[in-house]
């Protein structure tokens, strides 16, 4: 136990366990409003966005789910860089990379808006953001499915899954071309909907948000939040070294289409903490973006030796 660490038998530990999570994803909700009806609102959403995650970040220390993943694993510098790069180095400045989405929804979509009237523009602007997470989570679904199942994806996939411990700092910790794919399959059809900007907006705050939280090391008792929400806990599971149980839990917000599709995966008991891939990701981070794109890097993914082309054991793609 660390010296900062919140005793577990304390009532104080059980009762933010519980609290924690919907506490800190309505936290990063009101701020988002507040920074929306701003005159700067990426400015302000960056603000309460680097605030969120610092939060987690020291909840990180009082209260881990797994103590030794608290310790250096020398990968910070690089999963930050991921963030920055693949979420939007336009945001550098700003130090929050995961709002490019919502910049490119301000750039694009008054050019692009479709107003044909498919769109229920006229629905409660809440409904309108619960449709719009519906219809992006199965874009999400599809892409972070087909990630695990064939190969073309999986080599640029696998530097996610790579991590040996969750933490809040490799949340972003995503290849350029995954992050591409997942944006197109999942804002394409809101665009071609005629979704408005607001929608947009709030997309992205709940995606930046669960995002963050997915991917905390603390302990949380999420109770039946984890039949609606993507948490930590169903995230674990999904970032097993054991492919059977990896293959799950693909939604990334809600969790509607794993139920649906039968990938949904939360059994009664701890989720697991042994994580990661088979295979080897290069050490550093100009030689990840690369990796995927040749034979030997392919290889070097996969846990395959050069003179024997037979897949690594619990290998997740179907080659």
């Amino acid at each position: 136990m660390n010296r900062f660490e919140i005793s577990r038998s304390t009532k104080a530990y059980l009762l933010l366990s519980y609290v924690l999570w919907p506490a800190l994803f309505g936290c990063g909700l009101l701020g988002a409003y507040c920074a929306f009806e701003s005159e700067h609102p990426l400015l302000w959403f960056n603000a309460v966005y680097l605030s969120i995650a610092a939060g987690i970040a020291l909840f990180e220390y009082l209260m881990p789910y797994e103590r030794d993943w608290l310790a250096p694993d020398g990968e910070i510098v690089n999963d930050i860089a991921h963030t920055l790069l693949t979420k939007g180095a336009v945001q550098v400045a700003a130090a929050a990379g995961v709002t490019f989405p919502i910049l490119v929804a301000m750039v694009a979509q008054p050019h692009v808006g479709n107003d044909d009237g498919l769109w229920p523009v006229n629905w409660p602007l809440p409904l309108q953001v619960a449709l719009a997470l519906v219809i992006a989570e199965l874009g999400l679904y599809a892409a972070h499915r087909y990630a695990h199942e064939r190969l073309i994806l999986w080599r640029f996939h696998a530097l996610h899954h790579s991590v040996e411990r969750l933490r809040v700092f490799n949340t972003g910790r995503f290849h350029v071309v995954d992050s591409i794919v997942k944006a197109a399959l999942s804002q394409v059809p809101l665009y071609l909907l005629g979704a408005p900007l607001p929608v947009f907006l709030w997309v992205g705050a709940v995606t930046a948000f669960i995002g963050l939280l997915t991917h905390c090391n603390i302990e949380m008792r999420t109770g039946f939040l984890d039949r609606i929400f993507s948490t930590p806990r169903l995230h674990r599971w999904h970032h097993s070294r054991d492919a059977k149980v990896g293959n799950t839990n693909y939604c990334e917000n809600v969790v509607l289409w794993d139920q649906l599709l039968g990938t949904y995966h939360n059994p009664p008991y701890p989720s697991s903490t042994d994580i990661g891939i088979k295979g080897e990701i290069a050490k550093s981070f100009w030689t990840q973006l690369t990796q995927p794109f040749t034979k030997e890097g392919l290889r070097q993914i996969l846990g395959r030796h050069k003179k024997n082309n037979a897949p690594a054991a619990g290998e997740r793609v179907d080659v």
